[in-house]
């Protein structure tokens, strides 16, 4: 079987936990300050904050940002639906935004200047498969000029460094599909120190003072002064993250090297690769689009019969029952016919040219 995903875990980060075990000191030590800093450095910022998950640095952002009852977030409909629960969270009510076009699934500025009211607070932008959000200029000018915060759902993207720079606050994953893992985590980066401040204390109750702080003598109690989460991560997933940050930008470009191989190998085919002319990318996904009237299912299952694992990315969030039931009525003509096509091929760096040569030609036989 070809996976859709493949995480690469080897000797470093093994020494990494035994290190970890043998230190006999297990959550937010040295390894989360390590981490915290070799991943700040990357993205060109002074600090950034490791926090359990993608979804988690989400919701403190929001929280930090003060977004929360009666306040409205724009938001795509085409991506993770942690993206969205995030708002809810908070408090707030989600405004779906459509896509651009099917050829380039970012959420469209045009869109969410249609949608913006006197309650939207913030919008969170998302950069699908890895591919940045290139108007993220736009967006900021857009933001300012109706006093909004801007958000960045960076889980597909990390390592590129213009990430964040514009945005109020950017929250990236290391679930073990993404492009470097902890299994489970995510770190938080914002342009404001105070932001950051807030979204430090949040993630650990609202406390004054960490464990370490006290048991090093540093601090002797704790006050907390606002009401917080227990959104930490532990010094095992730090410490492999810091062995996988050491290798996320060659492996980025080795993804960025077999995308290009699909794209060469489906010129002559009827099969369509969004954001063909785009230039900076983390290449997370794989995604093509198949032509009309092509039974998808048919098609993913017979991928399956030849070894060959694919997936959806994504479902439109406002398709989910839980969604309908409380947002109804909801209409993305350009997210919904994007996702009648979709259909999300592997993609990692142990692929090799064969394999994806064999892909290529079991899809086009599929088809």
């Amino acid at each position: 079987m070809i996976s859709l995903a493949a995480p690469i875990l080897g000797e470093s980060e093994k020494q990494a936990l035994s290190a970890v075990i043998d230190s006999g000191w297990l959550t937010m030590g040295n390894q989360v300050k390590d981490f915290e800093t070799a991943f700040a450095e990357m993205h060109q910022v002074s600090e950034a904050v490791a926090v359990s998950s993608c979804t988690a640095g989400l919701h403190l952002s929001l929280a930090a940002l003060g977004v929360g009852d009666g306040d409205e977030v724009l938001v795509p409909s085409l991506t993770f639906v942690a993206t969205v629960n995030a708002i809810l969270y908070v408090g707030a009510t989600p405004v779906f935004v459509d896509i651009e076009s099917v050829e380039r699934p970012h959420i469209s500025l045009e869109d969410a200047k249609n949608k913006v009211t006197a309650k939207t607070k913030a919008v969170i932008v998302m950069h699908y498969a890895g591919y940045l959000i290139d108007n993220l200029i736009d967006w900021r000018t857009f933001v300012d000029a109706n006093k909004l915060f801007l958000v960045e759902d960076a889980a597909h993207a990390p390592g590129i460094e213009t990430v964040g720079q514009i945005a109020d606050a950017a929250a990236f994953s290391f679930f073990s599909n993404k492009n470097m893992t902890t299994a489970e985590g995510g770190m938080v980066i914002a342009r404001q120190p105070a932001i950051l401040e807030k979204i430090r204390a949040l993630r650990s109750h609202g406390m004054t003072t960490s464990t370490l702080d006290r048991d090093k003598g540093h601090a002797y109690s704790y006050d907390v002064t606002m009401l917080g989460y227990n959104y930490r991560i532990d010094e095992l997933r730090a410490a492999i993250g810091i062995c996988q940050l050491s290798q996320l930008k060659k492996w980025n470009n080795k993804r960025r090297q077999l995308t290009a191989i699909y794209r060469k190998l489906f010129t002559e085919s009827n099969i369509t690769i969004p954001f063909k002319d785009h230039k900076i990318t983390a290449a997370h996904l794989l995604p093509i689009l198949l032509p009309e009237n092509i039974d998808r299912t048919q098609v993913m299952k017979q991928l399956r019969t030849a070894g060959i694992q694919s997936s959806i990315h994504y479902p439109p969030v406002h398709h989910f029952s839980y969604y309908q039931k409380h947002f109804p009525g909801v209409k993305l003509s350009k997210t919904e016919n994007f996702y009648k096509h979709i259909i999300t091929l592997p993609l990692y760096p142990d692929l090799n040219q064969s394999n994806i040569e064999t892909i290529v030609k079991s899809v086009n036989s599929c088809v």
